[in-house]
C-alpha cells in the first residue's frame, strides 16, 4: 500500500480539511496527519512547502499531490475500490456524484454566513435569506437521496460515502448554529454526528485552543 500524507489545517475551522480526514479515518486506512495551525506565523511558508495550490488539504499518495478535497475523495474511490465510497448503483452513483459536486462548488452565503466552527455556539446567528435558501437546497437534496437510495443505512445513499463526507462540516454548521431541521434531515444530521470518524474530529476540534478572527465573525457576541 502506498504511503499517504495528509496535509490539513485547524478541526474546528478547516472545513475542507475535515471531508478528507474523515473518509480515511471511516475507511481505517493509515495515514500520517500533518496539521498546521492557521495562526501559525508561518502558515503560508510551510503549507507552501507541501501544498501546489498552497492551501489545505492535500493528500500525499507516495510522491504525488492531490489537492482539493473532491480530487481526494476520488483518488481515494480509486485507490480503494472494495471501499465503496460513491454507491454501486449506477443512478444512486451519478446523483451522489452531483450533490458532491454542488457541495463543493456551491452554498456560497451559508460558508459565508455561517463559517464552520465546532466549539462555538451561536443559535440564530448568520440565519441570512440567502443562506437560508443554501439551507432549503441542502436539506432538498438531502430528502431526496434518503428516500431514492439510502434504504440499506442512515447515511444518504446508505453506507456512509463521499456525499457524506462532503456534507459532514454543513452537519456541524447547523449544530453550531441552531439550524431547525425537518424530520428527515434531522435524522440523516445525527447519523452523521454519530459516525465514529466525524465524532473523532469534532472532539479533537472541540479540544483546540487557538482563535482564528477572520472565522469569528460572531465572537463579540457571546
Amino acid at each position: 500500500m502506498p504511503r499517504l500524507r495528509l496535509l490539513i489545517g485547524n478541526k474546528n475551522y478547516s472545513s475542507w480539511s475535515m471531508r478528507p480526514w474523515v473518509l480515511l479515518k471511516h475507511m481505517a486506512v493509515p495515514f500520517d496527519e500533518l496539521r498546521v495551525s492557521f495562526v501559525d506565523p508561518n502558515w503560508r511558508t510551510r503549507v507552501a512547502e507541501l501544498s501546489p495550490s498552497a492551501r489545505v488539504p492535500v493528500l500525499w499518495i507516495d510522491d504525488d499531490p492531490i489537492w482539493e478535497s473532491l480530487a481526494i475523495a476520488e483518488a481515494l474511490a480509486e485507490l480503494f475500490p472494495d471501499a465503496a465510497l460513491w454507491p454501486t448503483d449506477v443512478r444512486a452513483r451519478r446523483l451522489a456524484r452531483a450533490i458532491a459536486a454542488e457541495m463543493h462548488a456551491g452554498f456560497g452565503e451559508l460558508r459565508r454566513a455561517m463559517p464552520m466552527n465546532i466549539a462555538a455556539q451561536y443559535p440564530g446567528k448568520g440565519h441570512t435569506p440567502g443562506a437560508l435558501r443554501d439551507i432549503d437546497r441542502i436539506v432538498a437534496l438531502w430528502t431526496d437521496a434518503r428516500a431514492r437510495f439510502g434504504g440499506e443505512g442512515p447515511f444518504l445513499f446508505g453506507p456512509f460515502g463521499i456525499a457524506d463526507a462532503m456534507y459532514a462540516p454543513v452537519v456541524t454548521r447547523f449544530a453550531t448554529y441552531g439550524v431547525e431541521l425537518p424530520a428527515v434531515a434531522a435524522a440523516y444530521a445525527e447519523a452523521v454526528r454519530a459516525c465514529p470518524a466525524v465524532r473523532a474530529w469534532t472532539e479533537a476540534a472541540r479540544a483546540e485552543h487557538e482563535f482564528v478572527a477572520e472565522d469569528e465573525p460572531y465572537a463579540d457576541s457571546r
